[in-house]
């Protein structure tokens, strides 16, 4: 069974909120409050895909630090984009 889309949001809403580190939790949180509810199924996918990443990891791709994998490149660079501003 398939999670509805409002429940699948607000469920990564929450794990943007809760990680591992403060930086990422602050990141995420702003970042998916922006954008989750504009998602299509696949940026979703994507999206939800990137939350079971370890902190460190994402905190080094979207500070520049190391390339992230090439099917979170977009998604890591439209991160990184909104905190750069």
């Amino acid at each position: 069974m398939s999670e509805p889309r409002d429940v699948r949001i607000k469920r990564m809403q929450m794990r943007s909120m809760r990680r591992g580190i403060k930086e990422m939790d602050i990141i995420l949180s702003a970042y998916a409050g922006r954008n989750l509810a504009d998602m299509d199924t696949a940026g979703l996918d994507v999206y939800d895909a990137l939350l079971h990443e370890n902190d460190q990891d994402l905190y080094q791709w979207v500070t520049g630090q190391v390339q992230p994998p090439a099917r979170f490149a977009n998604l890591i660079a439209d991160i990184a984009q909104t905190f750069q501003k």
